[in-house]
């Protein structure tokens, strides 16, 4: 019959958030099967592991496969999206920094807000879970969903648990936890359906057109995959000003891109 050891551990930051209360921010002891591998033992404790960046046990750095021995003293930290620690990370290869997300059902609003910020989103009502990790693997994506289980697949490698429940809540939680202020290229992507847009004559859209703004606008631009047609509308100031507290988060970088007044 295979023994029990003990090892000790600590999670830092947000990873406390899927801990029971008295197990966070504190070191505590944890017993385990002999030969379990850490990343085993830490989903056991409810903590996915696409939210982790870096492990140290008694001080070195691990990647997920390492065998927990007793007396291990376990350190995890997470995502430091902000910071380069690639030297030290190794639960996986190479930290993702493409800014490539797909979305589970639950996150529908929240798809089209990072698609107005001008980021890569796949989303529908539909996928199942076994397409999600499939294609957030596959394509290299970073896996935004509510469901802590889904995140534990191992095929997923980069993934966050979206703790926000309104969706403006959970734009800034997402932009603050990967650092991505800074690649905000709004009004680039279609909101509907994640495709680029671009310039179009007025005469291609014309019979596509309500009858009013066939006679009070002029530029148009068209999605190059649903060939939904957009142009400035009476909601776009309030678009830019929260385009605008967001990009007030950090020090103003460079420019957005080409597109900067846009909507329906």
């Amino acid at each position: 019959m295979v023994g029990k050891s003990q090892c000790s551990l600590r999670f830092y930051e947000e990873l406390n958030d899927f801990l029971p209360l008295e197990r966070r921010k504190v070191r505590f002891g944890h017993e385990f099967q002999r030969r379990a591998s850490i990343k085993d033992l830490i989903e056991a404790l409810g903590v996915p592991h696409t939210e982790i960046e870096l492990i140290l046990v008694n001080d070195r750095s691990v990647d997920f496969s390492y065998r927990v021995r007793d007396g291990d003293r376990i350190s995890v930290y997470p995502m430091f999206e902000a910071l380069d620690i690639a030297p030290l990370v190794r639960v996986r290869p190479q930290p993702l920094r493409i800014s490539r997300f797909i979305l589970d059902v639950h996150l529908g609003k929240l798809a089209r807000y990072l698609r107005l910020l001008g980021f890569d989103t796949l989303y529908r009502n539909d996928y199942e879970d076994a397409e999600l990790a499939r294609l957030a693997s596959e394509q290299h994506r970073i896996l935004l969903t509510r469901d802590r289980d889904l995140l534990k697949r191992a095929v997923v490698t980069h993934g966050c648990y979206v703790r926000a429940i309104d969706p403006r809540r959970q734009v800034e939680e997402v932009l603050d936890r990967l650092d991505l202020y800074r690649a905000i290229r709004p009004f680039l992507r279609c909101p509907r359906c994640n495709g680029l847009l671009a310039g179009v004559p007025k005469q291609r859209v014309w019979e596509r057109l309500p009858l009013h703004t066939r006679h009070c606008v002029e530029v148009f631009w068209e999605c190059g995959e649903c060939q939904q047609v957009y142009w400035e509308g009476s909601h776009m100031p309030r678009i830019r000003q929260f385009i605008q507290e967001l990009r007030a988060r950090v020090p103003a970088g460079p420019s957005s891109g080409q597109f900067s007044d846009i909507a329906e």
